[in-house]
C-alpha cells in the first residue's frame, strides 16, 4: 500500500493518486509515459504538467476532472475562459440547472425588452448583467454534468458502449 504524503496543501494530482493509493512508482507504471521523478515535479509544484500529461493522468486515473482543473488553473488561456468546475452529484446539478432555468424563465421577457434595439442603456445594465450570470450558472451546470457524465463513462457506472451506440442515432 502507498505510502500518505503528510504535505498539507496538496494539490488535486496528488490527491488524485493518493485516493487510489498507488505510490508515485506504481502511478507510473499506470501512466506509462511519465517517469516517477516527473510526478513528484508536478505534484510538489516544481513543474507543470504537459497538457498531453493530463490527458493521460485524466485517462488512466479516471478522472476527467484533471483535465478541467488543468485548463482552468495551469492554462494561460484557460485560466481566462474555462471556469473551474467542481464535482457534484447528479441531483445536484440537475437541480442548480433547473433553477437558473425558472429565474431565466422569468426574466426571458426582460431580456427581450433590453435587446430589442440592439443595445444595452445604463437603465438596462443590471438587469442584462442578472440574466448573463444565470445564463453563466447554466453554463457551468451542462460542464458540470458532461464532467460527471465523463466520470461515469471511465468508471464503468455508465455502459460506454451503450452510450456510444445510442450518440451515433441521433
Amino acid at each position: 500500500m502507498a505510502r500518505t504524503s503528510t504535505k498539507e496543501n496538496k494539490n488535486l494530482y496528488h490527491k488524485t493518486r493518493e485516493s487510489l493509493q498507488l505510490t508515485r512508482e506504481a502511478a507510473s507504471e499506470l501512466l506509462e509515459s511519465i517517469t516517477p521523478e516527473r510526478i513528484e515535479k508536478i505534484e510538489n509544484e516544481r513543474s507543470l504538467p504537459h497538457p498531453d500529461e493530463v490527458l493521460v493522468m485524466a485517462e488512466k486515473y479516471k478522472q476527467p476532472v484533471l483535465c478541467n482543473y488543468y485548463c482552468a488553473n495551469q492554462c494561460p488561456i484557460g485560466q481566462q475562459y474555462v471556469p473551474e468546475i467542481k464535482a457534484k452529484d447528479l441531483s445536484q446539478i440537475v437541480l442548480e440547472t433547473l433553477a437558473s432555468l425558472n429565474i431565466l424563465n422569468k426574466q426571458k421577457e426582460r431580456l427581450i425588452e433590453i435587446t430589442v434595439d440592439g443595445k444595452i442603456t445604463g437603465d438596462e445594465i443590471e438587469d442584462f448583467i442578472f440574466i448573463q450570470e444565470e445564463l453563466e450558472k447554466i453554463s457551468i451546470a451542462v460542464e458540470t454534468l458532461q464532467l460527471w457524465s465523463e466520470r461515469m463513462l471511465a468508471t464503468g457506472a455508465i455502459d460506454a458502449r451503450q452510450y456510444e451506440e445510442y450518440k451515433k442515432k441521433r
